[in-house]
């Protein structure tokens, strides 16, 4: 049987999206397919967000920003949306049987030095981390029933 898919959707699937992708397959290990786009992407994995991933043992270098268009004739189990914005222009997807909205500050849009910068990473990264955590947990209990 095909493990659930799970596409992760923000708006520029440059930060947030990759960091809940990332975080997700380490959580989850080998329960889903995991995936993230973007309703209007950067085109380009923010240089940050592979470093915060970096100092947790999770390597987001080779993700790619991608459009959540390629994903409308893919079966998706589950919709996560990451921020407002996507939730909003977020479409129905084939197979699709569950649909979460979690959003997250925008570490992107940080200012202030590096350090201060990355701070923003940092927490919008172990928000992410809590919430998966419990979605998994969850998950995880539910199939025990």
């Amino acid at each position: 049987m095909p493990k659930p898919a799970v596409l992760i959707l923000c708006t520029g699937n440059s930060c947030r999206s990759h960091l809940a992708e990332g975080l997700l397959r380490k959580i989850a290990g080998d329960l889903f397919e995991v995936r993230s786009a973007g309703s209007k992407p950067a085109g380009y994995v923010h240089p940050r967000a592979i470093q915060v991933m970096h100092e947790v043992g999770i390597d987001i270098s080779g993700h790619q920003s991608k459009s959540m268009t390629e994903f409308l004739q893919t079966p998706i189990t589950t919709v996560i949306t990451v921020c407002s914005q996507a939730d909003q222009a977020c479409p129905m997807f084939p197979g699709q049987v569950n649909r979460h909205h979690w959003p997250f500050d925008d570490p992107a849009k940080a200012t202030g030095s590096e350090e201060e910068q990355l701070a923003v990473f940092r927490r919008v990264r172990d928000e992410i981390h809590r919430v998966l955590t419990a979605y998994v947990d969850g998950w995880r209990d539910n199939r025990k029933s």
